[in-house]
């Protein structure tokens, strides 16, 4: 509990278990020439879209290019967005004793507060604080969730369920766009837990020595992430770091190494991290849309021919999520243990 970094006053030195070493710190220029792309999701899932053929080109062309897209006019409103947010800020400032009942360094806890190390490895922490909780379906997971502030599990509740209706609208477009069956992405390979991380990175007197994250890829399908207005959010595009500055109101989207698999590398599943600064907290909220752990991944047979053959393993998920913290989210390391050689 004593290392939670919203306990601490104010950090003067970065203590010894967030140094990174020289080898992991952040370094090289930021490709500030490059942006993500932004989509107008025309009102979101509950609007109809007359244009829905160009949509569907925007999302693909997007996943393709990044890999990473911001939307806006996705129908989460403005003030849901910024009450999450703010029931957030909240919990992280709350005396450690009514944060206490919450934290846990046992990584295999799925509700739980912790200072962050990444997937329970052993090694340097990230100058993180983190709220992890299973949030869906929303009346089985709502009494574990915390209960300070007042707020917190009214607001979540009505979050989390549009945050995943998003979701599965750019499921939908990408089923469509991709000629894949009908509902492709419904059932077991999108309804297991829906999670989130509640991210809360304080100011850093050395930025240079640490990370809020490592560079990883998600695990899961699909990722909504609501990254406040401080930016720390970097992407791997073409070998260099790319910035994605933060658009009131937006989601940031990115896809998980199922997507990638089960699109046979259609769409990729790309590196990221979080890095920190020396001026403002910042908080983010991360959505992942998880497969049941008994759903069989494999690339879809209809992205699949003589000319175009399977490029991955087919698994069960929980198979997939044992290899990954093993492998500590390692993107080349993840792949290449998935991938068919030929």
């Amino acid at each position: 509990m004593d290392t939670l970094l919203s306990n601490m006053e104010f950090h003067q030195t970065v203590p010894e278990q967030f140094v990174l070493p020289p080898e992991n710190r952040v370094a090289g220029e930021i490709n500030a020439s490059v942006s993500l792309p932004v989509i107008d999701l025309r009102g979101g899932p509950h609007c109809h879209v007359p244009d829905r053929d160009e949509l569907i080109r925007e999302v693909l062309r997007a996943g393709k290019e990044f890999g990473f897209f911001q939307v806006i006019n996705h129908g989460v409103s403005e003030q849901l967005m910024k009450d999450i947010m703010g029931v957030t800020e909240e919990f992280f400032n709350m005396p450690k004793e009514d944060k206490a009942a919450f934290y846990s360094e046992d990584a295999s806890k799925t509700n739980r507060l912790f200072s962050s190390t990444i997937y329970g490895k052993d090694g340097p922490r990230y100058w993180r604080d983190c709220l992890k909780l299973a949030c869906y379906p929303v009346p089985e997971t709502i009494n574990e969730w915390p209960n300070k502030p007042t707020k917190f599990r009214e607001v979540l509740a009505k979050f989390i369920v549009e945050a995943r209706e998003v979701s599965m609208m750019l499921l939908s477009l990408i089923c469509e766009g991709l000629g894949l069956k009908e509902g492709y992405f419904e059932g077991d390979v999108s309804s297991g837990q829906v999670l989130i991380n509640a991210n809360y990175y304080p100011p850093c007197p050395k930025p240079d020595l640490t990370l809020g994250l490592p560079p990883h890829c998600d695990r899961n399908l699909i990722t909504l992430l609501l990254q406040g207005d401080v930016s720390g959010l970097q992407i791997m595009h073409q070998g260099r770091w790319v910035g994605a500055a933060p658009i009131p109101n937006a989601f940031v989207v990115n896809f998980g190494h199922q997507l990638e698999i089960i699109t046979n590398g259609i769409l990729k599943s790309v590196e990221h991290r979080a890095v920190t600064n020396s001026g403002a907290a910042r908080m983010s909220m991360a959505v992942f849309i998880m497969p049941t752990m008994e759903s069989f991944i494999s690339p879809a047979k209809e992205l699949t021919n003589e000319e175009n053959p399977p490029l991955y393993k087919s698994f069960l998920f929980k198979d997939f999520l044992r290899i990954y913290t093993d492998l500590s989210a390692k993107r080349v390391d993840v792949m290449e243990a998935f991938k068919i050689n030929v």
